[in-house]
């Protein structure tokens, strides 16, 4: 038994140097050295005591320590097996902090750590790219060191009263950079609490997201331009229709101000005219504004010496403005809120001008989505229909304005030469010529044709002369011309010209207007024109009856130029009486063609006539020549 103790005990020994030197092996740990040492040595004292004498019952405690000395080796084993897991953790732990911290470090978005007042700890390096300032100006400093003063002070409560209960805050907000420009920025604030609950710090991952704003930002600018776009293509729609029905000229002008009145983005509308004499600006119609907001409004565009309206009815193009308050960003101050853009649309027809169509809106990026020519078509579009209107009333209504009214320009050819030789002249006749020139008929009283040729000549606004007949009392001319006095401008009013007689520089002219014509428009056009113009008379007239009136414009639709003169000619030179005061060879010399051309426009101008005056279908009138071309 004795024996067996201390075999027993050199055993467990000897296991327990094996194990730990196998341990020291694999772990390379000095602790597993020790123990093979320590285990060495008792092994070899016990074998010492056995070979030296006879054991007995005392060895047990060596047995017992034998025990321990292994378990020793067997719970250090697991222990440093524990040891080696918790290193391999906390190495790897290590290894993601040290990546995240990497990640945090070079991170696109701008990341903050701040104390409980908002003092800064931590920022990481982008940080520059988001506000400007570097991570060394920022440590120290609070969030307040980009406030840009576009957000209100409850703004700012909201967001600490958010974050500091514990919730996480995520929003957009602007900043100012370093620079001094203004940012957007896409932030979200979580506060970092203890295990009670106690907040500790908070944490802020900011993104600039400024041009990704500034697109979006486009992309809905681009879808209002095209909503107002749309909008306004159906208010020109709406406006064509308009023009079709109306059938005067205050009832255009008072459809077309209405819808626009009534069509988003825009506000109100009027029809603005400018005094010839003055230049100040007055309102014809308008719509969605009263009147006393509007008078006030053109006072303040008559005391602005670059008011878009009238540059725009001078010039006769679209212009298109911005007004307001005053600032560097406008160009009137007009205390409008329904007007911060204007747009200026001159109406014309040819050479007149009818005014401007004047839209107003309280949007300043209204009209960026459209472009001028459309305003500028609609703008001629309406003059067109304008002047159709005065033109039809002025030749096929029954009542009409008769205007007379004297002028002494002297740059008149008519009235020049009445003052230079002492003559009297009347028109007879008046016709547009194919080279952009007038042809007059006056008969001269008074004064040897002769001189009468000569003055002309001389005279820079005739292209041409020619006797046409001369009797003892007086003689008929046809005078080509450039300048036509004041026919263009009656003209451009859709007034019909009736008489002009000269006679001492000085011209006495009758012309009718419709009953709705503008009598002081035309007078402040004739003003401007010629100087000073003087009114005689002005009263309402009858014409003659409505059958006449169809039959002329009957004719004006259905004769050529030529034609017209061809056969106005040949009736003033007494080509139709009996005898003839002039042939044919003649007629043609005078018109400067040949005699063969003057006699087919003649036969079929008399033809067009006989068949308004017969009330012949025109459609079924031919109007070729002898060789199947249409006679002009």
């Amino acid at each position: 038994m004795d024996d067996l103790i201390i075999f027993a005990s050199i055993a467990l020994r000897i296991a327990g140097v094996g194990y730990s030197i196998l341990l020291l092996y694999r772990v390379q740990d000095a602790r597993f050295g020790f123990l093979t040492v320590m285990l060495t040595l008792m092994a070899a004292r016990q074998i010492f005591t056995l070979r030296s004498g006879n054991p007995g019952i005392e060895e047990l405690p060596g047995l017992v320590v034998s025990v321990f000395a292994v378990l020793t080796v067997v719970y250090l084993a697991k222990y440093v097996e524990q040891e080696a897991n918790v290193t391999r953790t906390i190495r790897r732990k290590n290894e993601r902090l040290r990546t995240f911290r990497k990640a945090i470090e070079h991170a696109g978005h701008a990341i903050f750590l701040t104390e409980t007042d908002g003092t800064i700890t931590y920022a990481n390096q982008a940080v520059e790219s988001v506000t400007g300032y570097s991570r060394g100006e920022v440590l120290g400093e609070d969030p307040s060191l980009w406030k840009s003063g576009e957000h209100d002070d409850s703004f700012y409560r909201d967001l600490w009263k958010t974050i500091t209960s514990g919730e996480v805050w995520d929003g957009q907000i602007v900043n100012e950079r370093k620079n001094g420009s203004l940012t957007w920025v896409d932030m979200t604030i979580a506060p970092i609490v203890d295990e009670e609950g106690n907040v500790e710090q908070f944490v802020a991952v900011d993104t600039d997201i400024t041009e990704r704003r500034k697109r979006k930002e486009k992309i809905s600018e681009q879808k209002r331009q095209l909503e107002v776009l749309n909008h306004t293509n159906e208010v020109l729609r709406d406006v064509n229709q308009d023009l079709v029905q109306a059938d005067t000229r205050s009832g255009i002008e008072s459809a077309v101000t209405e819808e626009f009145a009534q069509a988003t983005p825009y506000e109100f509308a009027w029809i603005a005219t400018r005094n010839v004499t003055n230049e100040s600006l007055r309102a014809r119609e308008w719509s969605g504004i009263e009147r006393d907001e509007l008078t006030s409004l053109l006072t303040g565009f008559n005391a602005d010496d670059t008011d878009p309206i009238s540059d725009a009815i001078r010039s006769g193009t679209v212009r298109i403005d911005q007004c307001g308050p005053s600032d560097d960003t406008v160009s009137h101050d007009l205390d409008d809120e329904r007007c911060r853009a204007l747009a200026a649309i001159p109406l014309t027809y040819g050479e007149t001008e009818y005014g401007a169509l004047c839209i107003a809106t309280e949007n300043r990026s209204a009209f960026e989505s459209i472009e001028e020519g459309v305003f500028a078509e609609l703008g001629e579009t309406i003059g067109y229909a304008i002047n159709a209107i005065e033109s039809k009333e002025t030749l096929m209504t029954d009542s009409v304005t008769a205007v007379e009214f004297e002028t002494r320009d002297a740059d008149c050819f008519s009235i020049g030469m009445s003052a230079a030789l002492g003559c009297s002249l009347d028109l007879k006749w008046l016709s547009p010529n194919n080279d952009d020139t007038l042809v007059e008929y006056f008969t001269t009283t008074g004064a040897d044709p002769a001189e009468v040729v000569d003055y002309a000549t001389d005279h820079e606004a005739v292209t041409a002369v020619q006797m046409i007949a001369d009797s003892d009392e007086e003689a008929l001319f046809r005078f080509e011309v450039d300048d036509s006095c004041v026919a263009r401008t009656l003209g451009d009013f859709g007034a019909d010209l009736s008489t002009i007689h000269v006679s001492n520089g000085r011209a006495v002219v009758t012309a009718h207007l419709s009953s709705g014509g503008d009598v002081r428009a035309m007078l402040e056009a004739l003003q401007a024109e010629h100087g000073d113009v003087e009114l005689l008379a002005r009263r309402e007239d009858e014409r003659p009856k409505r059958t006449i009136q169809e039959i002329r414009a009957t004719l004006d639709d259905e004769l050529t130029d030529r034609q017209r003169e061809a056969l106005q000619t040949a009736f003033i030179g007494g080509f139709f009486e009996w005898p003839r005061d002039r042939s044919g060879e003649e007629i043609a010399s005078v018109m400067g063609i040949t005699q063969s051309t003057f006699l087919q426009h003649l036969r079929v101008a008399e033809r067009k006539v006989l068949a308004a005056t017969l009330q012949v279908d025109s459609a079924t009138t031919s109007l070729t020549g002898p060789v199947g071309t249409e006679v002009r």
